[in-house]
């Protein structure tokens, strides 16, 4: 699930580009507010730099939380090619994370020991370097 505690409504059209562009579907993506979610969360990842210090909601109270900080690539400026750039950028940055967590042995990691794998994720695949 992805939601944000202050969606703006649409999805930047250079995310559906890029997610498109790797064969991943887009179909009923939409923006949408935490407060929306049909079930309560046992991970949370923020992944803006805005995020970072942003209190979530009580009902997350018990939920694994970590922070993958990075800019968001939609406040990205600069030429079409540079902020299509910023994307790509951001989208492996994602997915590097995201195998690298994956190839771990997660059936051997409980409680804290994945709350540590996810900020260690966190603090190896992503800088806030955009502005």
């Amino acid at each position: 699930m992805s939601a944000g505690s202050q969606p703006v409504g649409y999805i930047h059209p250079n995310a559906i580009t890029i997610l498109q562009q790797h064969y991943i579907g887009t179909a009923g993506l939409l923006s949408k507010s935490w407060n929306d979610l049909d079930s309560m969360p046992d991970i949370v990842i923020t992944v803006c730099a805005s995020a970072a210090g942003e209190t979530c909601p009580i009902y997350l109270g018990k939920a694994i939380r970590s922070h993958w900080g990075l800019t968001d690539p939609a406040k990205a400026t600069g030429t079409e090619q540079e902020i299509a750039a910023v994307f790509e950028q951001t989208f492996n940055q994602f997915k590097q994370a995201i195998t690298f967590f994956l190839q771990q042995p997660l059936d051997e990691l409980f409680n804290d020991k994945l709350q540590k794998l996810f900020n260690e994720v966190g603090q190896h695949f992503f800088n806030e370097i955009f502005q």
